[in-house]
């Protein structure tokens, strides 16, 4: 079944675990991140970019991820991922989806907020749940973003904001950064605790990819509970690609259902391992409940 995003990420910080945001691309990758939750017994959040509804279309999105999780013995949300189009969000409310982010990081604060508002009001009023961004975390990813840090606020800020807006979980600058890390980044686990000594909305991590189980640990124990992973799936899906390509020209065997099964092991396969690092397999029934 489909659940709240808002709701998953709670229980996980209850359970003081981190639920894992997977960005599919398409129905292989949907079934094998269900596959990989179901396997783990473990809560799941399927995410979905801009760039992936557009092509596919919120309609078949839609039904595509309904009729993948309608038996699957785990909880499912459905969260649309950076979005900064008032209107992609109308249509994923009006669709109901679980959560959209709202990334308002490219507006000046006051028009953050204003809008940030009016995204509360209008997703709420359809039992949606709103994940804010106000101030950017660096990197471009399906088209989206900045890599330079156009805006960062105060904890206080980001808070107080928060509050006003009404918003479900929230998404900080936490040192992270979108796509591959080409040099180690300064993280800011620190940054966790003064938010959750201030707020009791879940904190989000962007930016997943390529942390090491030591930096999801520390996050995790700082209070992070919803981690997203996006290049990971990407890496394991287009690589399992090529090397099936690879092997079929040396072989002159062209099957794609073959091709099919192995990226879809591979995408499994990375999936179960951030579950397993993130904390959550086994954790399906109490997030559940």
């Amino acid at each position: 079944m489909i659940t709240s995003t808002a709701r998953l990420a709670r229980r996980a910080r209850e359970g003081g675990y981190a639920v894992a945001a997977v960005n599919i691309l398409d129905d292989l990758s949907l079934r094998a991140v269900v596959a990989a939750a179901t396997e783990r017994s473990s809560p799941v959040i399927v995410q979905v970019s801009v760039k992936t509804v557009r092509s596919i279309g919120v309609e078949l999105l839609t039904t595509m991820v309904r009729l993948a999780a309608q038996d699957a013995p785990v909880p499912v949300a459905l969260h649309l991922d950076h979005c900064p189009h008032r209107d992609v969000i109308s249509q994923v409310v009006a669709a109901g989806w679980s959560s959209v982010l709202f990334d308002a990081s490219d507006r000046d604060l006051a028009t953050a907020e204003r809008e940030t508002a009016e995204v509360v009001a209008e997703a709420h009023a359809a039992g949606v749940d709103v994940e804010s961004e106000i101030e950017n975390i660096v990197g471009v990813e399906d088209d989206i973003g900045s890599d330079e840090a156009v805006h960062a606020y105060s904890v206080a800020t980001l808070v107080e904001v928060a509050t006003r807006t009404g918003v479900d979980l929230l998404a900080p600058q936490l040192g992270t950064a979108h796509g591959l890390y080409t040099r180690s980044p300064v993280l800011l686990p620190e940054r966790v605790r003064e938010l959750t000594g201030l707020t009791d909305l879940p904190i989000v991590l962007h930016g997943g990819t390529g942390l090491t189980d030591e930096a999801f640990r520390a996050f995790i124990e700082a209070g992070v509970s919803k981690i997203n992973i996006s290049t990971g799936l990407k890496l394991a899906y287009m690589k399992s690609a090529q090397a099936h390509t690879a092997k079929a020209e040396q072989t002159g065997r062209w099957d794609p259902p073959s091709m099919f099964r192995d990226i879809s092991d591979a995408v499994q396969a990375e999936v179960a391992g951030h579950l397993d690092r993130f904390g959550s397999t086994g954790h399906a029934q109490d997030a559940a409940r």
